[in-house]
């Protein structure tokens, strides 16, 4: 019965975002692409590893969390308005427009490295149904993830990639609604059989912050609002924005509440797909369900932030490192990633790389308000307060097992 309600909601949902009026309105449009991006790998993640770490005290530590993306995410608003229209009128050689500049080759960076985070976890819940030497997996999961990213360069290299773009936006809808399904199946877990195990204990001390300073990736994607300018008003971005951070914030939360009957079971889960266990635990073919949703999701975001990458490297570069080899250096530096990190490893390093970008956008912040007169001295204050804690994330954010 699970099983079934589960997938029920899912295509219910699945078809309200894809047919209905309300999914073709701009606020929508405008509002699911900083969603999807937010609420993609790391509803996959955090719930396990939460568990793990905090104990019962998950909720907590996700909210603290979510917390620290909305003040970035304040941030970024403001740079909608003041920043953009500062750079609209700037010179080339405005000292505000090369710290500009400077933050497109962070986010840059920032997305060569999320690529490798995304086919990372791609493989991770790809092979953990599989009977395999654990000895093999690492190197069995690395060589997938560079045979896809090969697979993407070339595609890239062809003019097709574009194309696998927009197939996988297509996969947005299908995301959500999933999403919807397994909290819906959870719920019922929780309401037929009720807490048939101890909560494990709270876990909560300095020792804690830097790991969960470690998992920012796993809430990071509104920034995304920040660069749809060419589609959308500056005031429907800002809103949009706010609300996609608004929705995310109560699906992870309620998907953290709803966790609690199985925060034992899932605090004692190994690697970074441990979310399957538990589905499986539930109803043995809920671990396709989530499987599903976990391939289409990292790879769609994958290509979305390859894409993304190489876009901003020829931007970054004044078109002097063509679109085609800028792609290729990312995803050289993706395999490399890859490769040298493990799971948990390339989770922290994608979270340093955005903590970076976002404390770039804190620079920006308070430059232009500073010159302009933008905002109030408090907003100056706040622009300072959140970018020494994303440079904090910056240099002490440690991976969840290390």
């Amino acid at each position: 019965m699970i099983v079934a309600v589960a997938l029920g909601v899912a295509l219910i949902v699945t078809l309200a975002l894809t047919v209905s009026p309300f999914a073709r309105s701009d606020g929508w449009r405008a509002t699911v692409t900083p969603l999807a991006s937010i609420i993609g790998s790391g509803f996959l993640i955090c719930g396990p590893l939460l568990a793990r770490e905090f104990g019962s005290a998950a909720i907590l530590a996700m909210g603290l969390l979510l917390a620290i993306a909305y003040a970035a995410g304040w941030v970024i608003r403001f740079n909608i308005v003041h920043v953009e229209n500062h750079l609209a009128e700037a010179r080339f050689n405005d000292p505000i427009a090369w710290v500009a500049r400077l933050t497109q080759a962070v986010l840059a960076l920032a997305y060569a490295v999320s690529v490798a985070y995304y086919l990372k976890l791609l493989a991770e819940f790809t092979l953990k149904p599989v009977a395999i030497d654990l000895a093999w997996q690492p190197v069995a999961a690395n060589s997938i993830v560079t045979v896809i990213i090969v697979l993407m360069t070339l595609l890239a290299l062809g003019g097709s990639l574009r194309k696998v773009e927009h197939l996988a936006h297509g996969t947005v809808s299908i995301k959500i609604g999933i999403i919807a399904g397994m909290l819906v199946a959870l719920g019922i877990a929780w309401a037929r059989g009720g807490m048939t195990e101890p909560l494990p204990p709270a876990r909560i001390s300095w020792a804690s912050i830097p790991m969960l300073l470690g998992l920012i990736i796993t809430v990071q994607g509104f920034e995304t609002s920040r660069y749809l300018g060419h589609d959308y008003a500056a005031a429907l971005r800002i809103r949009t924005m706010r609300h996609a951070q608004w929705i995310a914030s109560v699906i992870y939360l309620a998907f953290i509440t709803l966790l609690t009957p199985f925060l034992a079971r899932a605090a004692a889960t190994e690697g970074v797909a441990g979310i399957l266990d538990i589905m499986e635990f539930i109803a043995p073919a809920l671990g396709i369900f989530v499987l599903a949703g976990a391939v289409s999701s990292q790879l769609s975001a994958a290509v979305a932030d390859s894409i993304g990458s190489g876009g901003l490297v020829n931007e970054v570069s004044r078109r002097k490192i063509s679109v085609p080899l800028a792609f290729t250096l990312a995803g050289a530096l993706a395999v490399l990633v890859v490769w040298l990190t493990d799971p948990f490893q390339v989770v922290a390093l994608s979270s340093r790389a955005f903590a970076l970008f976002y404390a770039m956008q804190c620079v920006l912040a308070l430059l232009v308000s500073a010159r302009s007169k933008a905002g109030s001295m408090l907003h100056r204050i706040g622009f300072v307060a959140v970018g020494i804690l994303c440079l904090v994330a910056v240099f002490v954010g440690a991976p969840a097992e290390g």
